[in-house]
């Protein structure tokens, strides 16, 4: 009896001793559900890969994407503003992650990345249903219940907007459709006024093509910088020929701003200038419109100005595109336009 009372005293002696040889000593821990882990490892999974496919400069996942000599990747957006921004300093645009240099010949696009970035989950914007991206704009254009739609009577004032699947049961309950035609009529007035400004730009470009003097240049503007204290960038193109006059373009970003590279919103301005002296008037009406190389979506818009001895240039006029195209115009060598002129006989 004895002896078997001194060998238990003895065992957990020993048991004692190997916790005090252990750091910290804890229990075995309880096995996880498979199921549970499996799901944790594929959500540590799609996040380390978000982590390692986003952009240098926002952080969001690319749908075209660029990389460096050194393979850091960069969105088409942030890659346009990293070289107009270069452009507007008269610096070396730089990685943002190792300073090499970019430019259009040495980067390149990533299509894995791209295809990897498009079999990733993200949510639905309006359900929060997660689907693969490649999926994701088709539905959420199409499919998704709880995206914003309009009534169908918009088009005589009902303003109402909601999910998709409340459209059905507005519409049948809705009052503009047993409205007067007084009041229907003052609804599409509202709607002519918005459509006439358009509608005014086209009818104006085919009654210019009907002029007997018409030409245009495909014209390319090039960047240089003034010898001033503090340096802009300018764009001209060289002389071309219309009309028996030498003429030219030049161009500037953001023509209200003093320093452009201090804000995201930018803009073109340009003027037409006449370069041979005139003897007699000439009224010209002409537009810009975006070259056969030049890759961006531009509108269309008229202008008009009477060229003589004394006004030989225009003001700068407003070059009509938005902030993301004019960042693709900057990050490119040069600036490819057409120039469409008409003179005016009288």
């Amino acid at each position: 009896m004895e002896e078997a009372t001194v060998s238990t005293i003895q065992v957990l002696r020993e048991s004692s001793a190997d916790k005090e040889n252990v750091s910290s000593y804890e229990p075995p821990a309880k096995k996880t559900k498979v199921a549970d882990k499996d799901a944790e490892i594929k959500h540590k999974l799609e996040d380390r890969l978000s982590g390692i496919l986003c952009c240098a400069v926002c952080l969001d996942l690319p749908k075209t994407c660029y990389q460096c000599s050194n393979g850091h990747l960069m969105c088409a957006g942030c890659f346009n503003h990293l070289l107009a921004d270069a452009r507007i300093k008269d610096e070396t645009a730089t990685c943002p992650n190792c300073r090499c240099e970019i430019n259009r010949n040495i980067c390149i696009r990533n299509l894995a990345v791209e295809k990897a970035v498009s079999e990733l989950p993200s949510d639905c914007c309006f359900c929060n249903q997660q689907l693969p991206r490649y999926q994701l704009d088709h539905h959420q254009r199409e499919l998704c219940q709880e995206r914003p739609c309009s009534c169908r009577y918009a088009r005589i004032g009902c303003h109402w907007e909601g999910p998709f699947h409340e459209v059905a049961e507005h519409e049948e309950s809705c009052a503009h459709p047993k409205k007067t035609g007084e009041e229907v009529m003052g609804a599409l007035e509202q709607l002519d006024v918005q459509r006439q400004e358009e509608k005014k730009l086209y009818s104006d470009i085919f009654a210019l093509l009907s002029y007997e003097k018409i030409t245009f240049n495909d014209l390319q503007l090039k960047p240089f910088r003034t010898d001033d204290f503090i340096t802009r960038l300018y764009y001209e193109t060289s002389r071309f020929t219309a009309f028996n006059q030498q003429w030219v373009i030049r161009a500037k970003i953001n023509s209200d701003h003093k320093n452009p590279a201090h804000t995201v919103n930018r803009s073109l301005n340009y003027q037409l200038v006449v370069k041979t002296k005139l003897t007699t008037p000439m009224n010209m009406h002409f537009l810009a419109l975006s070259g056969p190389f030049g890759g961006v979506q531009m509108k269309s818009k008229i202008y008009t100005f009477e060229f003589n001895a004394e006004s030989t240039e225009t003001d700068y006029l407003d070059l009509p595109i938005d902030s993301v195209e004019c960042n693709k115009l900057l990050a490119s060598k040069t600036i490819n336009i057409r120039l469409v002129m008409f003179q005016v006989t009288k």
